[in-house]
């Protein structure tokens, strides 16, 4: 079991139900899945960075990276119907805890000028969205082949409450801005 997960399992837990008098542990929210993108448009006319890309998201995340084709034309981006535009990998389990370790403890921290997370970064359901610039900050990734790349990353969090949901991403170490 992954250190983080532990700490969810033995202390977030218990420290949810006691802040927020839940009924029981089956109320706490828990991370159900997260999903990393990147858009690699205006890379995939030259095959080497896609295909390095994809290698890239696939070191990072521990999965193969799924190839997402446009939905429909975009005649002034020169985009067709089933024309590959971005990469996506949806994870979850002991893999999404490693993952959220590596992005708490040793992703965020790299990344330059970095002061902490907006809170503003919710959606209506409680759930995150980190937008990284550069794929580079990433231990995995060889700065010599790669062609930086911005990621998207969505925490999906399983649950009622949005305070809640924030709480339960604070005590995990998430490194939020002070308010």
């Amino acid at each position: 079991m992954n250190r983080l997960h532990q700490k969810y399992d033995k202390e977030v837990k218990d420290a949810l139900i006691a802040e927020f008098k839940l009924g029981n542990k089956m109320e706490v929210p828990k991370i159900s899945k997260v999903v990393v993108n990147t858009g690699i448009g205006d890379v995939i006319k030259n095959k080497e960075y896609g295909d390095q890309i994809k290698k890239d998201l696939s070191e990072i995340t521990g999965q193969k990276a799924q190839v997402r084709p446009a939905r429909k034309s975009v005649a002034s981006f020169g985009i067709r119907v089933g024309q590959p535009v971005g990469l996506r990998v949806t994870l979850r389990g002991e893999r999404m805890w490693a993952f959220l370790d590596k992005l708490f403890s040793i992703v965020l921290p790299r990344l330059r000028d970095f002061r902490g997370l907006p809170t503003s970064s919710f959606d209506g359901g409680g759930n995150y969205t980190i937008g990284i610039p550069e794929h580079t900050v990433f231990p995995e990734v060889d700065l010599i082949k790669s062609h930086p790349k911005g990621l998207e990353i969505t925490i999906v969090i399983d649950g009622k409450k949005p305070e809640v949901k924030k709480r339960l991403l604070q005590l995990m170490g998430m490194p939020f801005t002070k308010e």
